[in-house]
């Protein structure tokens, strides 16, 4: 049954979404990675982050999208770094990225200025106004590079998350329950399959646009049951409704059979979020005063799953 369920999903990826040319140079890499890390003794988590985008032409004009600027997966990003994972960041192209994600709004030129006497080569000084705790921020991040922890990997269509999800499953399958796969990214519930799009952009005086999609293959489950089976997988739960929020986690645990549902409310996401499990229900809250310290939501769900990852490692490992 799981050799079906593997192969139908399998089937479905290859012929109604097209393979990224990269994705054996990315395999490669993540497989080198994971080795690396594994061997050192490291746990190592998947984070996903971003939106994806659904193309509506085969030569893309137009596309679908959704809100995520994965704020989410770059700050949580961060936070397993300072507790000792190895991280693969499978990101959204030009969505938030770790340690920059805490410049997003700033004008890069405007945070610059040229010094010295104009004599020659001039000097390009920071404004630290503009970039507050730059120092600090920028030797961890070049600590982080220099030791090799964090391995960026972009996305931008659906096509191309599906695919190199698939793949990271597989690679970080070998490592067991050392690995955790940290599922933040907004990821599209509808396509249209490759077959059915059109070759060139879509014209405006054919009249109004009608459009039949089809819902998106629940990787989810492939990942737990085949893929990935002994590694311990959060999926987020985003919705509008508070009153439908934790039975929809729920739902989810007991259909897919992984560890942990981190559930939110859209207006509430940056303060507010239940982190769900078979048998615990934790509601993190973010207070005036940890506001003011400058606490983010994304330390407290991490310190949350890190210690449950551990938990879960001694009880398979025991």
């Amino acid at each position: 049954m799981a050799k079906h369920r593997a192969a139908s999903i399998d089937g479905k990826l290859s012929e109604e979404f097209a393979v990224p040319s990269h994705v054996d140079d990315v395999t490669e890499l993540m497989a080198a990675f994971a080795e690396r890390h594994g061997a050192a003794g490291r746990r190592l988590v998947l984070i996903t982050s971003g939106g994806t985008k659904v193309p509506l032409e085969s030569r893309t004009v137009r596309f679908l999208d959704n809100f995520s600027s994965g704020r989410r997966g770059a700050s949580s990003a961060e936070y397993f770094l300072d507790a000792g994972y190895a991280v693969i960041f499978l990101h959204r192209h030009r969505s938030l990225y770790p340690y920059a994600r805490q410049y997003s709004g700033v004008n890069l030129l405007d945070s610059l200025q040229l010094g010295g006497s104009g004599g020659g080569d001039q000097v390009v000084v920071v404004n630290r106004e503009a970039l507050p705790k730059i120092d600090k921020v920028l030797k961890r991040y070049q600590d982080v590079k220099r030791d090799g922890l964090l391995l960026p990997v972009e996305f931008s269509t659906l096509s191309e998350y599906l695919h190199l999800l698939k793949a990271s499953a597989q690679v970080l399958g070998t490592l067991g329950s050392k690995a955790m796969f940290y599922l933040a990214a907004a990821v599209s519930d509808f396509y249209i399959p490759a077959s059915d799009m059109p070759e060139h952009k879509i014209q405006s005086s054919n009249g109004p646009l009608q459009i039949s999609m089809k819902m998106v293959p629940k990787i989810l489950s492939p990942l737990v049951k085949d893929w990935a089976p002994r590694a311990f997988v959060i999926s987020f739960k985003l919705e509008t409704d508070t009153s439908i929020l934790l039975d929809k986690a729920r739902k989810a645990l007991d259909t897919y059979r992984h560890q942990a549902v981190v559930a939110n409310v859209l207006d509430t996401r940056r303060g507010y979020v239940v982190v769900v499990t078979h048998d615990t229900q934790a509601e993190l809250i973010l207070t005036d005063e940890d506001v003011s310290k400058g606490v983010e939501i994304e330390d407290m769900i991490v310190s949350n799953l890190t210690r449950a990852h551990a938990q879960f490692i001694s009880k398979q490992e025991g």
